[in-house]
């Protein structure tokens, strides 16, 4: 970030009067620019026993496995922004109920947040949209489980199959952290009925 996007002057990076991280300023105009993280939200669509998986068609991980997710757009609530991502990415409608709310990633790493809802579909009338090449249901026996995209999808799939047994879907909230070995850690930190803590560490 080179020039401000209010003034067209220089920016500066340091760390204003009354803060304590640094951030780019602009003395011509004031302007303290901040940067937070992205919020990418996304749904784990049901159908029956089966859930539905889209094949990337676009990187990162283009030709692998995940849920309908993106980018949060401003104006938009985090569940709006899921079920119009679903739309985009699988052709599919939804029907949510007011327990959808189901995962949350906090991934400080690379400054982004995710959040994953339970919706079931309405219909079986879903198609690939641009950036998916396929989009398909899947019994949890069948799941390509190697070629899922990215760890926090993972852990999302694997906790809806364990609670779909016990019949109970707590919200759970996790910390990912991706290390320089290119491994990721992922632990618990909050549950919404069970008081744990579960760590692993993932290879990708």
């Amino acid at each position: 970030m080179k020039y401000c996007p209010y003034c067209s002057a220089s920016l500066i990076l340091r760390t204003p009067e009354g803060d304590n991280r640094a951030r780019y300023c602009c003395d011509s105009c004031n302007a303290i620019l901040y940067q937070n993280p992205k919020n990418v939200v996304g749904v784990l669509p049901v159908y029956g026993d089966k859930i539905l998986l889209c094949k990337r068609a676009i990187e990162p991980r283009k030709g692998k496995w995940t849920l309908p997710a993106g980018f949060m757009e401003n104006g938009e609530s985090s569940l709006e922004g899921a079920i119009r991502e679903t739309k985009e990415e699988a052709g599919a409608e939804l029907a949510t109920k007011s327990d959808s709310l189901y995962t949350l990633f906090n991934l400080p790493t690379i400054n982004q947040v995710y959040i994953f809802f339970r919706a079931e579909l309405s219909n079986l009338e879903f198609s690939p949209g641009i950036e998916s090449e396929e989009v398909s249901l899947y019994k949890e026996s069948d799941i390509p489980w190697s070629e899922i995209a990215f760890p926090v999808v993972k852990t999302t799939i694997e906790k809806y199959f364990e609670d779909r047994r016990s019949g109970s879907f707590p919200v759970r909230m996790f910390t990912v952290r991706h290390h320089a070995d290119k491994t990721v850690s992922t632990e618990l930190v909050s549950c919404s009925d069970v008081q744990t803590t579960d760590h692993n560490r993932i290879t990708e």
